[in-house]
């Protein structure tokens, strides 16, 4: 157990740090290798591990590649500009915009996609707009938080949430009814909060005639007429393969890639140097990072964590449910919430309570926002503005994380009364 814990807990340390310029990739590869040398793990765990999260990482790399074409023909920037545009000027107004594009960002493109391609487009409209730094802060902590709290609907809208549902065998369409609820509390919830917290620096009017039609950002007209087609197309695909038991990744990856020929025809993409540039060090990260994890399965973690949780159902499947969620969102604060979906997952899956799964995901996919370490999708959101200039502190961050999370979860837990 001892030895599983400290090679976890260097992995994360230097996942966060990165020392040398060292790939979150290459690190968790690295500290699987460690597992593997020292016993804390089996090849046969190698081979289980990689069975488990094929299937989601390949659908990852698939949304992102997606959302990476799109971005390049202005999809995100025109849909960033028309939120604002509607806003008429409300600074209120446009907050609560800006807040339901990265929901939906987050639903269709996964919460990753929001913090990689939403962000920087956000950061510089409120720029154009001449924003002070306490109403750009504001939007931008309002945006980064809604793009995990959101991130609950659909199968395809979190990595975690496309491994729980492969872990248990949940299909996309019993998926999506019984997250409904509970992501739209979540929602309305986040933006009761956040609007709460950051009213005073919400400007009361903006100047939106300084900003561009939307249609100008438009950088290829015909395959963005035809994107809104084919991302129909892409949704039905994925209830229909949850008819036929299909992968998600296939319709993912493959619709990834047929969209990218699409682009490729109309020059309006270079296919090769948009996979080459894909996120591919998250397919090792992933691997790695869980064969890691499998080493504290083994240690006894996961008969722990199930105990705790048995221990908690005499008192109602409701505080058991709340219970779960909470756990979860604590676990996932401290040690990434990718760690932790695994984790919680097998756990979950000794006590024989399935249903669990769900307070589950809504717990790591909330609960990551009390700390920057959280997730990959806050990583990846606060390198993408230390590379604009913009640098978020450690408190400055959970001094909006803590009290945001822990009433909203709260709220998204209640879904599932």
């Amino acid at each position: 157990m001892i030895t599983s814990i400290l090679i976890f807990a260097v992995t994360l340390i230097l996942i966060i740090w990165q020392p040398k310029g060292l790939k979150i990739g290459t690190i968790a590869v690295g500290a699987a290798l460690v597992s593997l040398a020292l016993g804390v793990v089996s090849l046969s765990d190698v081979v289980e591990v990689t069975s488990i999260v094929w299937d989601a990482t390949l659908a990852f790399i698939g949304i992102i590649l997606l959302s990476m074409v799109l971005d390049e023909i202005g999809f995100f920037e025109y849909a960033a500009i028309k939120m604002a545009k509607l806003s008429r000027g409300s600074g209120r107004l446009m907050f609560l915009n800006i807040l339901i594009l990265g929901a939906l960002v987050a639903a269709l493109f996964a919460n990753d996609g929001a913090a990689l391609i939403l962000t920087p487009i956000l950061l510089a409209k409120m720029r154009y707009l001449k924003m002070d730094r306490a109403a750009i802060f504001a939007f931008l902590m309002a945006g980064g938080f809604i793009g995990d709290s959101a991130s609950n609907p659909l199968v395809i809208s979190n990595l975690t949430n496309i491994l729980t549902a492969d872990y248990f065998g949940i299909g996309f369409l019993e998926y999506a009814k019984a997250m409904f609820l509970p992501n739209l509390l979540s929602i309305i919830a986040s933006i009761v909060m956040l609007y709460l917290l950051f009213h005073r620096s919400i400007p009361k009017r903006v100047d939106i005639d300084a900003l561009p039609e939307a249609s100008s950002v438009i950088k290829n007209m015909r395959l963005f007429k035809l994107s809104w087609l084919f991302l129909a197309l892409l949704l039905v695909g994925y209830f229909v393969g949850d008819l036929y038991h299909i992968p998600v990744s296939i319709f993912a990856l493959g619709g990834a890639l047929i969209f990218l020929a699409l682009a490729a025809h109309y020059k309006a993409a270079k296919p090769l140097m948009t996979i080459k540039i894909a996120p591919w060090q998250v397919v090792w990260f992933s691997i790695g990072l869980y064969v890691v994890v499998w080493g504290l399965k083994n240690a006894g973690l996961t008969d722990e964590l199930a105990k705790i949780l048995l221990a908690i159902k005499p008192y109602g499947e409701h505080i058991y449910i709340v219970a779960t969620g909470y756990i979860s969102a604590f676990l996932s604060a401290v040690m990434n919430n990718m760690p932790t979906v695994m984790i919680m997952d097998i756990a979950i899956d000794k006590t024989g309570d399935t249903y669990l799964a769900y307070a589950n995901i809504l717990g790591c996919n909330l609960g990551p926002k009390m700390t920057p370490i959280g997730s990959l999708a806050t990583l990846l959101w606060l390198h993408v503005l230390a590379k604009k200039g913009v640098k978020i502190g450690w408190m400055e961050y959970m001094k909006i994380g803590i009290p945001v999370t822990i009433p909203v979860l709260f709220v998204a837990l209640l879904g599932f009364f």
